[in-house]
């Protein structure tokens, strides 16, 4: 029989919303798809929209696969179609099921309907089970039905003038299409945390800048290999987009806090500095928000009154998305992104050398102003200025996602 010629589209949460913003995200999602199917070289003849469904017409096998990684996707069908006829309905579920079904598997017709028609959803799914189970006969196959709990399920949507019968659908991402919820900045490592908090974000519609803070040689500096190699990782989900990477070098402040922070506070001081710096370029692209890796009493800095200090009396809007996964629920996601194996790629060192012995695990909420007075205030916000200004800036091209140092 012939090859299926139509992927069927789903999205959800898009559909709940009032009538003008909904059609507003649905054309953000089709233009989110045409430069998926670009990106990867997917044919196709041409892309249509009805209410709660997209259709694109293509007979190129690797479509499904393409469209199944684009945020807002719910789930993905390759389908064949066929008029809206019940004798044409029943054909090709004939068709279909005799292609499908194998000896001694039971199966399930789901069927549903919109628009007006002389039968009902439950005359579509009768008739065809029966054509299906006549064909079965015709190839000496003793049918066998189960409703609940078939080998097998062939699906069809009937709509005014076209139907759609499919096997299966591949799961997409789900949430909201890319470039619904604005940008905002995360704060993104060599680690397993960050891209995946990034990735979740991005999945909520939100658009990325990423900063990696360098603060070699208190790492390695092999690391920043691995941001790069994550950050097109991660840009892959959301190609046709100029995206940014902003590289940071920490050094200056650092030492700062080795001549005079508490060596027990200075991850608490380390990682508030880089929540300034990101608000520093927050304000300077007009995001919204700050992304975080943290999760919940994963390290010594994420403890809830540590996590309390840190932002103490700074006026943030900041965004941890992995606060309550556990690190094997962080672990799945990277696997599944495709981030995992980057992350977990040795270097030269895998400790920061900042790190005291017995790092503050319950600090006081104004322990870090405390500490802050120590130092010259206005001399920090000049370190912080300087160390954004001296930034590196790589871009990733819209169309490959090829890597250029745009500033040094």
């Amino acid at each position: 029989m012939k090859d299926p010629d139509v992927l069927i589209i789903r999205y959800g949460e898009m559909a709940l919303k009032s009538e003008g913003v909904r059609r507003n995200y649905e054309n953000i999602l089709l233009h989110n798809i045409r430069s998926r199917l670009k990106y990867d070289g997917i044919r196709y003849s041409n892309i249509r929209k009805e209410t709660g469904r997209i259709f694109i017409y293509t007979d190129d096998s690797a479509a499904i696969e393409s469209i199944s990684k684009v945020f807002g996707v719910v789930s993905v069908s390759s389908a064949f179609t066929c008029d809206s006829k019940i004798e044409e309905i029943q054909k090709l579920a004939g068709e279909i099921g005799k292609n499908h079904i194998k000896p001694g598997e039971s199966f399930a017709i789901r069927a549903r309907r919109s628009g007006n028609h002389q039968f009902t959803s439950t005359d579509v799914a009768k008739l065809s089970g029966d054509s299906v189970w006549t064909e079965l006969k015709k190839l000496n196959i003793s049918p066998k039905v189960d409703l609940k709990n078939p080998d097998r399920e062939i699906f069809i949507e009937v709509r005014q003038k076209i139907s759609y019968i499919y096997t299966e659908s591949l799961k997409g991402p789900g949430g909201f299409p890319s470039g619904t919820q604005g940008k905002m900045v995360s704060l993104f490592s060599s680690g397993i945390d960050s891209p995946v908090a990034s990735w979740l974000m991005m999945k909520r519609g939100v658009v990325l800048i990423l900063i990696y803070i360098d603060t070699y040689p208190f790492t390695a500096a092999e690391s920043f290999d691995k941001v790069l190699e994550n950050a097109k990782q991660i840009f892959s989900y959301d190609p046709g987009r100029k995206h940014t990477l902003i590289r940071v070098f920490h050094e200056k402040y650092m030492k700062e806090i080795i001549e005079n922070a508490t060596p027990k506070n200075r991850c608490i001081l380390c990682k508030r500095s880089m929540y300034k710096i990101a608000d520093i370029i927050r304000k300077k692209y007009g995001a919204s928000g700050i992304i975080s890796g943290s999760s919940l009493g994963q390290v010594a800095s994420q403890t809830a009154k540590n996590m309390e200090a840190e932002t103490y009396n700074l006026s943030i809007p900041l965004y941890h998305p992995l606060i309550a996964f556990d690190k094997q629920e962080i672990i799945d996601i990277a696997q599944k992104i495709g981030t995992y194996e980057i992350s977990i790629r040795p270097t030269g060192s895998l400790d920061c050398l900042m790190v005291p012995e017995k790092p503050q695990v319950s600090a006081e909420f104004d322990l870090a102003e405390i500490e802050e007075s120590a130092f010259d205030e206005s001399l920090i916000d000049e370190i912080l200025e300087e160390e954004v200004n001296a930034a590196e800036i790589y871009t990733f091209n819209s169309e490959n996602l090829e890597v250029k140092l745009e500033k040094k």
